[in-house]
């Protein structure tokens, strides 16, 4: 799976499931968490849907706003582990 088409099925959970505007134009860079449009709980639903969507587990010490804040980090840490 390539980074683009992780990028996208993250983006499309983000705008569905957990900010709930599917027309929302969500950049790579922008910061999800730190311009509010997710909280800590939003990043655990992240995490539940990362390990049943790719299944790659993210531990909890990765799924803090240092790390996940932006689409880019998120399919990052995602490409890290099924490049293993």
């Amino acid at each position: 799976m390539d980074d683009k088409t992780i990028r996208e099925k993250i983006r499309a959970f983000i705008t569905r499931e957990l900010i709930r505007d599917e027309e929302y134009d969500l950049a790579d860079d922008e910061g999800i968490i730190t311009g509010g449009l997710m909280d800590s709980f939003s990043l655990a639903e992240f995490g539940v849907f990362v390990e049943d969507e790719f299944d790659v587990y993210i531990p909890d010490s990765d799924l803090t706003v240092a790390k996940m804040d932006t689409l880019n980090q998120m399919a990052a840490r995602i490409m890290q582990d099924l490049d293993v």
